[in-house]
């Protein structure tokens, strides 16, 4: 007979968010609530022509002003993928209001989930090695971007961050996997707070492999951004006075074959009815659902399915990718995000969330989150 564990809350006391909906919570919200009004596309996005997309819709973060958020300098060899990540855990330290002391640099980690890091970058490197004279004309600025960490890196060195620095690649369901990474990390005290989230950025050839792979509908969006989290133990931000947003409560994330749907099936249904349990909730408790395979050819059907039978009842949905693309693995990051945006509105009680990601890999899992009153 096994027992299950009950989990020690983790806190989300500042949150940055980067999207085609715009910067912060507040128009995520607006675009949850009411549709985004002229999606800006990669043409308008990265001054350049649209030639090089497949046709189906593809959304990028508007108006990315970087030297209004991240000032002129050192950021000239740095690429896209990094600086959505950059801006997102600026906004998310901006928002506590407080300036960062040594103490608490050097106790500040970083966690961010990903797949491979940026792709542009890798296959830029990738093609000055096989086109062009070697070694003298391959940009050797360029290097430093093609390690999957490289965003992480950036953002501790500058904010000057000494805590654990992580990147956690996963695909789908990286997000998971980033929250059970920072719940050890903190657990550990191997850091006080963490930056943890996820970042993806808008590429020819990101699309190009949606597209082509036939696993998104003909009709679906892909997009690019980054939420990121500062993320504490619970018991810590309540005896240091810090108000939070939301509890993270149980995540579970595993496994479970890419060729076979039944035991996917399987494996996510456990996995909600185990973090559940350890969350001391019941599915009666649950208020809302944030998809993870909207727009997914068979897993969007996968995931209702398992959905409607743990809970047994109607229960809203949130559908992230209808509104913000197809996000990858920034997806569970921005699924949570947009559920504490819903939240801005007061409700009677605090409410609690179901976040569910099941991907074409095979790693399918959850996370319970609960709003802090």
């Amino acid at each position: 007979m096994t027992t299950t564990v009950a989990v020690r809350p983790l806190t989300i006391t500042a949150c940055g968010v980067v999207s085609p909906a715009g910067l912060g919570l507040g128009a995520l919200e607006a675009a949850l609530r009411s549709g985004v009004d002229g999606y800006t596309g990669p043409e308008r996005a990265f001054e350049e022509a649209l030639d090089g997309y497949p046709p189906r819709p593809l959304w990028a973060v508007p108006d990315l002003k970087i030297a209004e958020h991240l000032g002129r300098k050192g950021l000239r060899h740095i690429d896209r993928f990094t600086m959505l990540g950059l801006i997102a855990c600026k906004l998310a330290l901006d928002e506590t209001g407080e300036a960062l002391s040594d103490e608490d640099r050097a106790s500040t980690g970083v966690v961010m989930a990903t797949n491979t890091g940026s792709l542009v970058s890798m296959l830029e490197v990738g093609r000055d090695t096989l086109l062009q004279e070697k070694p003298y004309l391959v940009n050797p600025a360029r290097f430093p971007n093609v390690v999957t960490n490289a965003c992480t890196g950036q953002i501790a060195i500058r904010n000057s961050l000494t805590g654990v620095n992580v990147v956690v690649s996963g695909g789908q369901a990286a997000g998971l996997a980033a929250v059970r990474f920072a719940r050890t990390a903190i657990g550990d005290e191997r850091s006080r707070r963490l930056l943890v989230g996820g970042v993806e950025e808008l590429s020819e050839v990101a699309a190009w492999g949606w597209h082509k792979s036939g696993a998104l509908h003909d009709d679906a969006p892909v997009g690019e951004g980054s939420a990121v989290f500062l993320v504490e133990d619970a018991g810590t931000a309540s005896a240091a006075g810090r108000t939070g947003l939301a509890d993270l409560l149980a995540c579970e994330v595993g496994y479970y074959g890419a060729g076979d749907a039944e035991w996917r099936t399987k494996g996510l249904r456990s996995c909600i009815e185990r973090a559940l349990e350890r969350s001391g909730i019941t599915a009666d408790d649950i208020d809302v659902v944030s998809l993870g395979a909207t727009n997914h050819r068979r897993l969007e059907d996968l995931e209702e399915r398992v959905i409607e039978e743990v809970l047994d009842r109607p229960v809203p949905r949130v559908r992230v990718s209808e509104v913000l693309g197809e996000l990858y693995s920034a997806s569970v990051p921005l699924q949570v995000a947009a559920v504490l945006a819903l939240w801005r509105e007061p409700a009677e009680h605090a409410r609690t969330a179901l976040v569910t990601s099941i991907g074409g890999d095979g790693n399918a899992g959850c996370l319970v989150v609960r709003e802090c009153r």
